[in-house]
């Protein structure tokens, strides 16, 4: 039966994708949700062996999970996503949209073309495809919800750094609130979460996160599980009031 905020589907359980999900924030995003009580699709792009260690941490955890590889700048992979899902553990009634590259680093006038392009079919056309399977998932099953990372370089810009990066993930929050809108009668909640600096295998420079320390209100670099913890609060019945809204977990940043 259906609730408020959220999707149940046979004992309960919740059935998400999480795309990324085989390292990262994405990693910690799956194994918080199975504490949760989330059956967990773990997308990765090319590391089966560390999807496969994720979806092993989710069923130690008590949950369900299938470990599947997508592009998700593919419609076709991203469609094939969704089927595996369905076929193995149930109707979708949670998508984390967490798959991400950064592109070229640099200033934007060095910034090769390419690059950008690949960048930018990920971090934006794949949260577009990856959503428009969502809500029509969603809404045959009565409802559901969507997570968003997105990141405070939206608003900071990464100067010198990433700015097409920034750009993107600025279009993550005008998905995210536009979407909220289209799909809120049909009891399909659309959120965001916009972490700042965290320690992950994303950076170019691997110390990246220990440079720019000073820089954070806080006086340090964020963790993994600091921001999984906010997806799993707009993931749960906790949030059922709340749609649209773009959390940032940046350490005041």
């Amino acid at each position: 039966m259906y609730q408020e905020g959220w999707a149940a589907v046979g004992d309960g359980r919740r059935i998400t994708v999480v795309t990324g999900g085989s390292r990262g924030i994405g990693a910690a995003v799956c194994r918080r949700l199975a504490l949760e009580g989330h059956d967990v699709v773990v997308g990765y792009r090319s590391d089966r062996e560390a999807a496969e260690k994720v979806a092993g941490a989710v069923e130690d955890a008590g949950g369900r999970a299938l470990a599947v590889a997508v592009d998700t700048s593919d419609p076709a992979a991203v469609d094939a996503l969704f089927d595996r899902a369905a076929a193995g553990l149930g109707p979708v009634t949670g998508l984390v949209n967490n798959a991400g590259v950064s592109g070229p680093n640099g200033p934007l006038a060095d910034a090769d073309p390419e690059g950008m392009r690949d960048a930018l079919a990920v971090n934006v056309l794949g949260y577009l495809l990856c959503a428009r399977r969502a809500v029509r998932e969603m809404t045959a099953s009565g409802g559901g919800a969507i997570v968003n990372i997105s990141s405070a370089a939206a608003t900071l810009g990464s100067p010198g750094e990433y700015v097409h990066y920034a750009a993107a993930k600025a279009a993550v929050d005008t998905l995210t609130v536009g979407l909220s809108k289209e799909v809120a009668a049909d009891g399909i909640r659309v959120n965001g979460v916009a972490p700042g600096v965290v320690w992950t295998e994303f950076h170019e420079d691997p110390q990246r996160p220990a440079r720019l320390a000073a820089t954070i209100p806080m006086g340090r670099a964020g963790r993994p599980d600091e921001i999984s913890g906010a997806v799993a609060w707009l993931l749960s019945d906790d949030a059922s009031y709340t749609t649209g809204t773009v959390l940032r977990v940046a350490g005041g940043r």
